[in-house]
This record gives C-alpha cells, structure tokens and sequence, in this order.
C-alpha cells in the first residue's frame, strides 16, 4: 500500500510566533513520532511561504499580520518535527496559498505519483489543513484521506470541531476524536 504522510505549516510563526496559539506546541512530539514511524520516502511537508511584499498581496490585505516571511525563523518548521523531517529526508513543498499549488512544476516533482492513503498532520486545520486535504483529494480521487484529529489544531477551537465534521462530511476520515 502507498501510504503518505503530509505534515501542513508546522512552522515556528503558527506555533509560537506571529499566529502561535496556546496548545500548538504540544503537538510537537505527536507528529515527530508521526514523521518518523513513516519514515524515509514516505513524509512530505508543506510551508506557508510568503515575502517582504505579504501586507500587499489578497492574503495580506486580509489578514495583515505578516508571517511565514521565506527564510526567516518564523518560515522555519518548529521543534522536534523539524529534526524528524529532516532525519527521514522529507520533501519540502513551499506554497504561497492555503492549499498547495499540485500543478506547479517543483511540488509535482515532490507528490509521490499515486498513492492509496494520505495522512494529514499539522497548522491550522480550519484553513491549510482542510485547504490541503480538498486539494489531495482532488489529485488522488481514490485515495483514502485522514485527518489525524490528535495532531492538528487552531487558534479557535469552535471552528476547528466545525472543520473536523465538515472533513468528514466530504469523505475525509478524521481519526483521533
């Protein structure tokens, strides 16, 4: 079975800088241990990427609180996720909007060419989580998708329990509730 692990902006800015939020960190450990039982060849992650220009862009206009700025610590993926990434040789997909771009030349290069079960862990599930998992959905239709419940979170927990039910109302499978 082909099965994937995509790791979504578990970056230093959503977890303790500029949109950290309480409880973020604690899902560090979690999806390091995540990261690493998949192991080499199997893990993907994503960063929110964005440049000196964010506060003049649609997003930025929105919400104008400038993040995930390429190449700063706050672009960076945070704690011990970012060792174990790094120890299984992940691929690195940057993207410049909620849900990564599967046509652009350097993620297609990365997304593996078919696969039978896509996890998805990671920051915030309200927007790139769900973003992503529309997006994976779309590119692998008979792919089974989960959402690991236990190793996402946001910043408001009304809307991330609202995301949850409406993962699963387009056939996504949440574990971990």
């Amino acid at each position: 079975m082909n099965r994937y692990l995509f790791v979504i902006d578990y970056q230093n800015d959503f977890v303790d800088g500029a949109l950290g939020f309480a409880g973020a960190e604690k899902l560090d450990e979690k999806i390091a241990a995540k990261v690493l039982a998949y192991g080499k060849g199997r893990v993907l992650f994503t960063r929110d990427t964005h440049f000196e220009n964010y506060l003049q862009t649609r997003e930025g206009r929105n919400l104008p609180v400038e993040h995930c700025i390429k190449g700063t610590h706050g672009w960076q993926i945070y704690g011990r996720t970012a060792e174990a990434l790094a120890q299984v040789e992940a691929a690195a997909i940057d993207k410049l909007v909620f849900g990564m771009d599967v046509t652009d030349p350097a993620t297609a290069a990365v997304l593996p060419e078919q696969a039978d079960e896509i996890e998805l862990v990671g920051l915030v599930s309200n927007i790139c989580v769900v973003s992503n998992a529309v997006v994976l959905q779309s590119r692998y239709p008979e792919a089974t998708i989960i959402v690991d419940a236990e190793c996402t979170d946001s910043f408001d927990k009304s809307l991330h329990e609202k995301v949850l039910d409406v993962l699963e109302g387009f056939q996504v499978k949440v574990s971990g509730r």
